[in-house]
């Protein structure tokens, strides 16, 4: 390898600590201090303690994500949809691929409820922070409120301009995070290193025996240790399994080294248990505590710009695949497609936030309702991963991955216990993409039943007569059509036979997602004088521009032709899907085409 490259890997090893590990890196502000507040920090409650956070790390992140499901992929992408896509195949009957599908959706609907927590959460617990400066501990907690409520706003009115620039910082402050602390805790783990005999699972086996309900109870808060542990496998695409393998070492030994470290730092002061990281930042060195409290801030910055952006990404996914309504989509960057922003999604996460801070106030009570999403999130890629491992036949790996599924179950069942504490928030937020996409999927299987497409050559008969016999409009129009194969839709039939528009060279347009995440190509298929068939095959992770591949075809568009049906029903599940399909952009306008050139013609549908 040449220096060059190894330069190279090594700053995809960084921008992987800025743009995978933000959230994960973040959670030693709050992890302790909340398991604390339910147990006494003695020291066999300590080690019991410590010796789950090590292992619920090592099982559900090392094991689950970062061996397991890294191995895992299409293209080198991962994520909960490629799980689906990997394991469809080996399914036999419709109704196990619609279980796999609905997994797929709760999956995705689940990040998104938990994910808009993560901002709230993070940003409000560093300024918390706050309050250890000298002079400003009785800063109100209004203030405090207000101050996070004022980063928020600016992180998500700053996604409209686009992140591209920012986010090259991220990986280098990340890097400065992570060794601070990993450098305080060692600082601290240096004065009794009797605190590594946690890792032996004894403490918390031991700990299990003595106090079940407890530690039943106590997993709902363990679990925040490992949240962001997904992203691992989510973001694999962007930036390749081995630099996140590489980051994940590092950021596993700094994040072990803080987390004792914490618990060496409470032996010594039981007193420290509210904030233990703050405290012993701040009992380290006083000078260094408002740098390292605005450290904090930026890292928690970054954890909240790495959900956002990934929620981005993923509906995008969604809408391409037409499993999710379609969204007015912009794309922040010319050079990277994938840099994307959705304002309605955006300011609809914005709010959410925004009630999480005003209605659970402080960061211990937020984490009542955080890790339920996360764990049930677990559990499926648990499930989806033990299902393809039994199939290939990978048995080790189906072992482990039975392990680290029915380990995320057992949290699952006791982030439960959260629903009346706040957790029903999560849930709740979860449920509006879910019931989106239930709703979407659905209205559009019976749309597509209730149309009646013109057979293929039927349409081209009658359509040989009028291009011979009718005037002819120059130029070239485009008809989009969602099954174009052996059928045609009945608008372009009704737009060339009734209304006698037909173009010099009329093309209908078949955008099809493939099963692979990545790719595009197309195919121009002449079907006779002036009328084509453009086939477009892209990947469901591809972000695509549509004008360029019409360029690169020498196609120059005069006018575009959408169906635009009218949905009619009686039924007020049916009249909640031609609302959101009414109030979501146009097929066509979705891809960013000129508005001057869309023609959307109107078609009554009784479903």
């Amino acid at each position: 390898m040449t220096l060059k490259e190894r330069i190279k890997n090594e700053m995809m090893v960084i921008k992987a600590l800025g743009v995978v590990y933000g959230d994960i890196g973040t959670s030693p502000i709050y992890t302790l201090a909340i398991v604390l507040a339910l147990i006494a920090p003695t020291i066999e409650n300590l080690f019991g303690i410590l010796s789950f956070v090590f292992w619920a790390i090592t099982i559900l992140v090392t094991i689950q994500y970062a061996w397991l499901a890294t191995s895992l992929s299409k293209k080198g992408e991962g994520g909960t949809v490629v799980l689906v896509q990997i394991l469809q195949p080996y399914l036999k009957n419709a109704k196990a691929v619609a279980v796999v599908s609905m997994l797929g959706f709760l999956g995705l609907s689940l990040m998104i409820g938990d994910g808009v927590i993560t901002p709230a959460i993070s940003i409000l617990s560093a300024v918390e922070g706050i309050v250890l400066i000298p002079g400003y501990e009785s800063t109100p907690k209004l203030t405090l409120l207000l101050i996070a409520s004022a980063i928020a706003f600016a992180l998500f009115a700053v996604q409209k301009k686009g992140v591209e620039k920012v986010a090259s910082a991220f990986g280098p402050i990340m890097v400065i995070w992570f060794l601070v602390l990993g450098g305080i805790g060692l600082y601290y783990v240096s004065q009794d290193f009797s605190i590594f005999k946690a890792i032996n699972p004894m403490f918390a086996i031991n700990f299990t025996i003595e106090h079940p309900f407890i530690t039943f109870v106590m997993l709902a808060d363990v679990i925040l240790a490992t949240t962001g542990g997904e992203a691992l496998y989510a973001d694999m695409g962007h930036l390749g399994r081995l630099p996140i393998l590489k980051g994940w070492l590092f950021a596993f030994t700094t994040l072990i080294l803080s987390y004792y470290g914490q618990g060496a730092f409470v032996l010594s002061h039981p007193s420290a248990i509210s904030s233990p990281l703050f405290e012993m930042t701040k009992d380290f060195s006083i000078a260094l505590y408002v740098p390292f409290l605005i450290l904090a801030i930026m890292a928690t910055i970054i954890a909240s710009q790495a959900m956002i952006s990934g929620i981005f990404s993923v509906l995008y996914q969604a809408m391409t695949t037409r499993i999710f309504p379609h969204f007015k989509v912009d794309y922040t960057s010319h050079q990277l497609r994938s840099q994307i922003y959705v304002g309605s999604i955006n300011w609809f996460l914005f709010a959410c936030v925004i009630i999480m801070l005003f209605v659970f106030r402080e960061s211990g009570k937020l984490a009542a309702a955080y890790g339920l999403a996360v764990a049930g999130a677990m559990s499926i890629t648990g499930i989806l991963m033990s299902m393809i491992f039994a199939y290939k036949k990978e048995r080790i790996k189906m072992l482990f991955a039975v392990i680290s599924g029915t380990t995320s179950f057992v949290f699952f069942l006791s982030c439960l216990l959260k629903i009346p504490h706040g957790g029903y928030w999560s849930l709740l937020i979860a449920s509006i993409p879910l019931g989106l996409i239930i709703i979407y999927t659905q209205g559009q299987k019976h749309l597509y039943a209730s149309l009646s497409p013109i057979p293929k050559d039927t349409f081209l008969l009658e359509y040989n007569e009028k291009y011979q016999q009718d005037t002819r409009i120059k130029g070239v129009a485009l008809f989009f059509a969602r099954r174009a194969v052996d059928s045609v839709p009945g608008y372009i039939a009704k737009t060339m036979f009734q209304n006698g528009i037909i173009y010099e060279r009329n093309i209908i347009v078949s955008l099809r997602s493939s099963n692979d995440p990545l790719g595009i190509t197309s195919n121009l298929l002449p079907l006779g004088d002036g009328i084509e068939f453009l086939v477009i095959n892209a990947g469901y992770m591809e972000v695509l521009n549509i004008e360029k591949i019409l360029k690169q075809k020498g196609i120059n568009e005069r006018t575009i032709f959408y169906g635009d049906e009218e949905i009619i029903s009686s039924k007020f599940h049916w009249k909640l899907y031609a609302f959101i399909k009414d109030a979501s952009p146009t097929f066509a306008s979705f891809y960013n085409f000129p508005n001057e050139k869309l023609i959307g013609v109107a078609h009554r549908v009784e479903i």
